[in-house]
């Protein structure tokens, strides 16, 4: 089935992580041309990029999420070499590993995880409109497109992580207020959130590791699986592409299993290592 994603420019955010790195590998199989950002990391994302079958078609970008300058650099740079950025994710983010209540939690522990998770993706949303003004629509009239990475926790709470909960929620007002904002840039232009739940990824991987999380964290599940990174990026593809959701806006899509806030399972009824193997098999 044709996307047409082909030749359009997706800018993606925390590239180098396990999301970001299924997110190049998706855009990348459907033709995209991609920029691809690292924070900390970036001799390794572009060690990873030039080994892919996508690799002219891609370059690799380094800025500080949380200077809302850097992040339009990091555009600027796309720009320069791609023409304009039709498509942005907003994925980069961090989860702090240690459980603290929000009394306990340092300060700056709060400040940065929300500068990092919501300013960021407020700074890359920016970033992009401003080059929607100055490029304006595509001739060709596909509308260009704006994805947050979300999570569960900013829907149901996440206990020991709230720092972590306020930054995802604050989204919600982003995508209902942006795509209001962005017809007048693009009349088809388009604003979407892809909501995960439990991700196997590397900055999850210390909490699954841990005796009883997967237990716990499946019991609300109908699904009892853990996603894995290409589950997310595909989500994120049929929300960006034009040929597949170009009458879908403002709306937020969970990738969770069918997670709610009842509990589905008992502890006896979740095998933790069927689901570490499951989740480990595919991609």
């Amino acid at each position: 089935m044709d996307t047409q994603l082909q030749d359009q420019t997706v800018l993606i955010t925390g590239a180098s992580g396990g999301i970001g790195r299924a997110l190049a590998r998706v855009f990348g199989g459907e033709g995209a041309r991609l920029v691809l950002h690292a924070g900390s990391r970036p001799d390794e994302l572009a060690a990873w990029t030039a080994s892919q079958p996508w690799a002219d078609r891609a370059i690799c970008v380094q800025a500080d999420v949380r200077d809302p300058d850097a992040v339009a650099g990091a555009f600027r740079q796309g720009e320069a070499r791609f023409g304009r950025i039709d498509v942005a994710v907003a994925n980069a983010g961090r989860w702090p590993p240690a459980d603290q209540r929000l009394h306990q939690a340092p300060v700056d522990r709060i400040r940065e995880t929300v500068e990092i998770n919501l300013l960021g993706a407020a700074w890359t949303a920016r970033a992009w409109m401003d080059g929607l003004s100055r490029h304006g629509p595509r001739p060709d009239g596909l509308g260009a497109s704006l994805c947050f990475i979300g999570s569960t926790a900013g829907r149901f709470g996440e206990a020991g992580h709230a720092d972590y909960s306020l930054s995802k929620a604050g989204l919600y007002g982003l995508v209902r207020s942006l795509k209001n904002e962005v017809v007048h840039l693009d009349p088809f232009a388009r604003v979407h959130m892809v909501e995960p739940g439990w991700t196997v990824t590397e900055m999850a991987r210390e909490a699954l590791d841990q005796a009883g999380t997967i237990t716990r964290v499946t019991r609300t599940m109908p699904l009892r699986q853990l996603a894995r990174a290409a589950d997310i990026a595909r989500a994120v593809a049929f929300l960006c592409s034009p040929a597949l959701a170009r009458h879908i806006s403002g709306e937020v899509l969970t990738v969770a299993g069918g997670m709610e806030g009842r509990v589905q399972w008992a502890p006896e009824d979740i095998d933790e290592a069927a689901v570490r193997t499951r989740a480990r098999e595919g991609g």
